[in-house]
């Protein structure tokens, strides 16, 4: 195995699942995660100064809008030397004696072409969540998060936002030779049917515990999007203006603006998921 093989990525916007997933494969005995960090959720991106972090980019709900955060080949910063510094960065936050080394960051869901240049063979998994849950998750996140209001967005902007960052996903993926999608409603629905998907892409040899998955704890957000259907509640505007602007891309991405629960097909331009 080379090194590059060695290396497992995770990315998706945050709010979607990317920790519970990032735990459940770092409790395989193949795996090994980021620990002790010291850094918000062991996320690699903050370990390192070879790219900008999500926050140079204004942060969760804005970074998939600048388009310096979406790294390919291309970027000048494509380089061996990065990728031994990346590596050295990393190093003494994982059980090197482990075959797989993981790392994850939400932005890597738009940086798996320069990832993948830097450690040729390596994975990258994307977890998916809708688009309208991911937004009142943000929404409610960052108001709790910061006291700053310019950091603010309203649910609007930041389903814009998710749809900007899935475009380049799609636009990416055809350039991916270890891509794999995940659903976060199917990992926390059925989550052994889709860690063994996992487990074959990543060559484990004893299935990924399911211990850290929980449930999906939509209902709150699926509640408050009921409740904007009335022309008389606060957000009732910004709900017609999502379905209006963005009805037609969710439901190219299989998902549906008026029922949360509905998952349809991955859209065709994304041949190679669960490859």
């Amino acid at each position: 195995m080379s090194s590059g093989e060695r290396l497992v990525f995770v990315g998706g916007l945050h709010r979607s699942g990317t920790t519970p997933l990032a735990h459940a494969l770092a409790q395989h005995p193949e795996v090994s995660g980021l620990t002790g960090t010291g850094v918000p959720h062991d996320e690699g991106q903050h370990l390192q100064t070879v790219y900008p972090k999500a926050k140079v980019y204004a942060g969760s709900g804005h970074f998939a809008h600048a388009p310096q955060a979406h790294l390919t080949e291309a970027s000048p910063l494509a380089t061996e030397e990065n990728a031994q510094r990346l590596l050295e960065a990393w190093k003494p936050y994982w059980d090197l004696e482990r075959p797989l080394l993981l790392e994850k960051s939400p932005p890597n869901l738009i940086m798996g072409r320069f990832l993948q240049a830097l450690f040729p063979g390596s994975a990258l998994i994307v977890v998916v969540r809708h688009p309208v849950v991911v937004a009142l998750s943000n929404k409610k996140w960052r108001r709790l998060a910061s006291r700053n209001v310019r950091r603010y967005s309203s649910v609007g902007s930041l389903v814009g936002h998710w749809i900007r960052a899935h475009e380049i996903l799609l636009e990416d993926a055809p350039h991916l030779q270890r891509l794999h999608l995940v659903r976060y409603e199917d990992l926390v629905d059925r989550p052994e049917e889709e860690l063994a998907r996992i487990q074959e892409l990543l060559g484990l040899s004893t299935p990924i515990p399911t211990g850290t998955l929980a449930d999906s704890h939509s209902e709150r957000y699926e509640q408050r999007w009921e409740a904007m259907a009335s022309p008389l509640r606060l957000g009732a505007a910004q709900r017609r203006l999502i379905s209006r602007r963005f009805g037609q891309a969710i439901a190219d991405f299989g998902y549906d603006v008026d029922d949360l629960h509905h998952r349809g097909d991955w859209p065709d331009t994304l041949p190679l998921v669960g490859a």
